[in-house]
């Protein structure tokens, strides 16, 4: 342990800082489209259209069978192959490791919020629903104005931890050569020959932040259980 040189933290923490900022970036984005488009998958998988249902069922079946990383590299290596054959290009059309990463993680996280939301629709007292239809709601109107209010303060709590998920599952596109925080950690330990100190930084930031968030979850939990 003497050998270990915490300096190289000090001397690239604006490097690492940026990475930072990244994962978080790519956490927030793909937090909010995923949650909007979890919530149409949601609201089609309890669709009466049999069609909309099970077009939707499997969407959400395939993501939550397939792991995050095969996804990663399926849109990295063979969508530009895909869209060279629709578009007709003579080359593959080039997406980006950075539009990559935002594209397959709304696509991925959609399928768990999907699920989430789902539950908790299910969990709304029909007579609700029936008295916003008495009331001349059509049903747009009443998801809107009365079931996802409650569903997403209800849901709260699960869907903040399943953030928290996806934060540590965003380390992934450092395999595309991403600069977010585990990439930016790796270039530097390969370049410094700091393996073990960036990698007992990286593992600590990550305990630290998720461990606050996860208390934080806790916390407001019980005080949602309260006002119940």
């Amino acid at each position: 342990m003497g050998d270990l040189d915490f300096d190289v933290i000090v001397r690239t923490w604006p490097y690492l800082l940026k990475g930072l900022q990244y994962t978080v970036q790519l956490t927030i984005v793909a937090t909010l489209g995923s949650i909007f488009f979890g919530t149409l998958l949601a609201m089609a998988r309890l669709s009466s259209n049999k069609v909309l249902s099970l077009s939707a069922a499997a969407y959400v079946n395939l993501m939550r069978s397939v792991p995050l990383l095969l996804v990663i590299f399926w849109f990295y290596f063979l969508m530009p192959v895909i869209m060279q054959k629709l578009t007709g290009s003579e080359r593959p059309v080039p997406i980006g490791a950075d539009r990559s990463a935002y594209i397959t993680f709304i696509m991925f996280e959609a399928a768990f919020f999907c699920e989430i939301v789902r539950a908790g629709i299910q969990g709304i007292p029909k007579g609700q629903v029936n008295a916003a239809y008495a009331l001349g709601l059509d049903y747009w109107q009443t998801m809107r104005l009365v079931v996802l209010p409650q569903v997403f303060r209800n849901m709260l709590p699960v869907l903040l931890t399943q953030v928290i998920i996806l934060f540590q599952d965003v380390s992934l596109v450092s395999l595309l050569n991403v600069t977010d925080f585990v990439g930016a950690s790796v270039k530097i330990a390969q370049r410094d020959s700091r393996v073990v100190e960036l990698y007992l930084f990286v593992a600590a930031v990550y305990f630290i932040l998720c461990f606050t968030l996860s208390t934080m979850v806790k916390h407001l939990q019980k005080r949602i259980a309260i006002v119940r």
